[in-house]
């Protein structure tokens, strides 16, 4: 599924054939997202991560209903490399910790979830961005940088699927808070976007998945993804 401005999901296709996809198209990293477990307090499917870690020749970080140390180790065990922990992360800071403290920080990823308030600014959201935590990103950020987490994976709510370019001014503020690597995610539209996000941004990484998944002004369905070469050149 897809959404925007993690609202209206379209279905995209079978999961596993779109793994197998990007497997073919040599991805350097899959990040498997179940947004609504949480909401739903659903805990993770282990038996589907089970089936999409067998099918994943890149790296796989998965996120959603995880809530316990026993969630982290069942999920890692199946052969992810690493855990994306939103609210969890935000309402019980010490999970991070102990995931940390047995995996080590780099299978630890911490999830923050950003939106725009509407008297101004920017507040970190949780629950697929449904409750607000009345926290500011780069407050959020070094928080879950100290309880733990290697990573951040950065989205903004406002510009998730809408395909004009990252929040490079919420990037940067991020990235100027903490020491981990910050991969953003949220707003992709083309190649150079990506580019942006790190060279001006400052991220570590870019994410995306609109920009991998539509094809043309119509957004018709067909994975895709940039060749080797292509990638080496956009960085280079």
């Amino acid at each position: 599924m897809k959404t925007t401005q993690f609202r209206d999901p379209r279905y995209l296709g079978d999961p596993l054939n779109a793994v197998r996809i990007f497997n073919e198209k040599e991805v350097d990293e899959i990040v498997i997202l179940d947004i609504g477990a949480t909401r739903r307090a659903r805990e993770p499917d282990f038996d589907f991560i089970g089936d999409l870690a067998s099918e994943c020749f890149m790296p796989m970080a998965y996120g959603g209903g995880i809530s316990t140390e026993e969630h982290v180790r069942r999920v890692l065990a199946l052969g992810v490399e690493k855990v994306v922990i939103n609210t969890a992360a935000v309402e019980n800071p010490p999970l991070l910790t102990a995931a940390a403290a047995v995996y080590g920080s780099q299978a630890v990823v911490a999830s923050v979830d950003v939106k725009r308030r509407w008297i101004g600014g920017r507040e970190c959201v949780t629950r697929s961005a449904t409750q607000s935590t009345k926290r500011a990103p780069a407050e959020l950020a070094r928080a879950m940088e100290g309880a733990g987490a290697g990573e951040l994976l950065l989205t903004s709510v406002a510009h998730d699927g809408k395909m004009e370019g990252y929040d490079l001014e919420l990037i940067k503020e991020v990235t100027a808070a903490v020491s981990v690597p910050v991969i953003a995610c949220g707003g992709a539209g083309k190649l150079d976007d990506l580019r942006r996000a790190v060279r001006e941004g400052g991220a570590s990484a870019a994410s995306a998945g609109s920009l991998f998944v539509y094809q043309g002004k119509h957004k018709a369905v067909l994975v895709n993804f940039p060749s080797q070469e292509v990638r080496d050149r956009l960085f280079s």
